[in-house]
């Protein structure tokens, strides 16, 4: 039980930090355990969906509300643009975009090169925590629309893709 204290009031004190810096959303990945928080903007309505979050150790995930109109998900939506039939690969978090798993690899994808859901296309690092972002469409890269080292929204588009 003192675990699960443990947890809550780490989360009371991510929510003390996001308030205190104007953050609208923080999510962080350490191993199997994430935990992702989501408030209102001030010019938004009240909160009405819930958000699943879960911590090491937790017995139960825990609610955490959500501004209305914004998708559950945490992670990336891809989306018919409409320009072209292409799909938007967007950052599900802000951070900062690398296209390669260190300065001196190949990047993880190329405009030209062919991704499956599966396949890992960037890292976004988020409060020192580098999150593999994966495709999670098929398809061929068309244009990637931010540098390396480039600071990104939450929902930004990073690709834009050809499906199959």
């Amino acid at each position: 039980m003192a675990e699960k204290d443990a947890d809550v009031q780490k989360i009371k004190e991510l929510i003390k930090i996001m308030k205190e810096n104007d953050l609208v959303e923080i999510d962080i990945q350490h191993g199997d355990d994430r935990v992702a928080l989501r408030r209102a903007q001030p010019q938004q309505a009240p909160a009405t969906a819930p958000i699943m979050a879960s911590l090491p150790g937790a017995a139960a995930p825990i609610m955490v509300p959500q501004p209305q109109g914004q998708t559950p998900a945490v992670g990336q939506t891809p989306a018919n643009t409409g320009r072209e039939g292409l799909l938007e690969i967007k950052s599900p978090i802000v951070g900062t975009f690398y296209e390669a798993p260190s300065p001196d690899s190949e990047p993880y994808v190329e405009p030209g090169g062919h991704v499956d859901p599966q396949t890992v296309v960037c890292i976004i690092e988020a409060m020192k925590v580098m999150n593999e972002i994966k495709a999670e469409v098929s398809g061929t890269i068309v244009e990637r629309t931010v540098k390396n080292g480039q600071a990104v929204e939450y929902g930004q588009v990073l690709f834009r893709v050809r499906p199959d």
